[in-house]
């Protein structure tokens, strides 16, 4: 039995898939539709269930998010929606499935790294960058916290790192670059003054994502936006964590935390991106550019990497938009 992940196009899928999306929308002539989406640990393919379909009623009453399903169906790929799934039949997993060998844990996607180990990084990164001790002790006390979800959570639902531990990873990655950026763009122009706040961006990147703890929910395998997450994105919740924190320890520098705030708030800066605030001082600048920079790179890689397209391009990236180069040889 292939996985979904083993398919080409025109090929058969008979096995178990994960339903990680359903959404409701309508057609311009008012008709619904949902847009579904399963996956396995490393491909996930879209079905399409309009209103004459077969499978709209059970699709609207029965399937839910985060539940495992037989299927059979036929596998293709879509030059602009990517893969697709041509539904013949599908049933919930049941008993009988655990005792022919179904196994959850096999649609984790594999880790690169073991996220306790990043979090003890990124802990012995704070503690060796940030010289400021109030604010040093303001981050450490932040992660140390929300330690469990941390390594836990995604980094996002889908775009950039979007798996269990994703969070951890890309926030040590970001902040280690934050940590020569700092370091370069302080040398580089010593007539600002006072100079740009090595500690200030290290304490931004640390927390600039922690809104994440509490915006997705800790479900593993099909993790999706809690009701504060829907109403105040990760920006906020995360301003609110850091200003409550900051209230019971009451010593950080006010002007600090009031920056720290406003890195946290602006680091998307565009507000197509979903930027509340423009940025208004450098700090945001370094911060932004190394997350977009390591977000994209985590993007391209998977897509290059678990892409089965044949030919010299990838399947099109939903999240990029695009359709990747993989051909080159040098």
């Amino acid at each position: 039995m292939k996985t979904l992940s083993q398919l080409q196009p025109g090929e058969v899928a008979n096995g178990y898939v994960l339903l990680v999306e359903r959404s409701r929308g309508s057609t311009r002539e008012g008709k619904p539709y949902f847009t579904c989406r399963f996956r396995d640990a490393e491909r996930t393919a879209s079905v399409m269930v309009w209103a004459d379909s077969v499978w709209f009623e059970s699709c609207e009453k029965e399937w839910r998010e985060g539940e495992f399903y037989k299927i059979e169906a036929v596998y293709g790929e879509h030059e602009r929606y990517g893969p697709q799934l041509d539904l013949r039949a599908l049933r919930p997993v049941n008993e009988e499935d655990y005792q022919r060998g179904f196994q959850p844990s096999a649609f984790l996607p594999s880790r690169r790294h073991d996220p306790a180990a990043l979090f003890s990084e990124l802990v012995g990164l704070v503690e060796g960058q940030i010289a400021d001790e109030p604010l040093r002790r303001l981050v450490l006390a932040l992660l140390n916290r929300h330690r469990e979800a941390f390594v836990q959570r995604p980094a996002s639902l889908r775009r950039f790192y979007p798996f269990p531990g994703g969070l951890v990873e890309h926030t040590l990655s970001v902040a280690k670059n934050c940590v020569f950026l700092a370091e370069k763009y302080r040398e580089q122009f010593p007539e600002l003054n006072p100079p740009l706040n090595k500690d200030l961006i290290i304490a931004g990147a640390a927390l600039h994502d922690l809104g994440r703890v509490l915006e997705i929910d800790d479900d593993l395998f099909a993790p999706q936006q809690t009701i504060p997450g829907r109403f105040f994105g990760h920006l906020f919740l995360g301003r609110d964590m850091v200003r409550d924190m900051a209230s019971e320890f009451g010593d950080v520098h006010p002007e600090l935390l009031l920056m720290l705030e406003h890195i946290i708030v602006t680091h998307l800066t565009l507000p197509e991106w979903g930027s509340p605030r423009l940025p208004l001082i450098p700090e945001v600048i370094v911060l932004h550019h190394a997350d977009d920079l390591d977000a994209k790179m985590e993007m391209y890689v998977r897509c290059l990497t678990e892409d089965k397209a044949d030919g010299p391009f990838t399947d099109r990236e939903p999240g990029l938009n695009r359709q990747l180069f993989k051909g080159r040889t040098v």
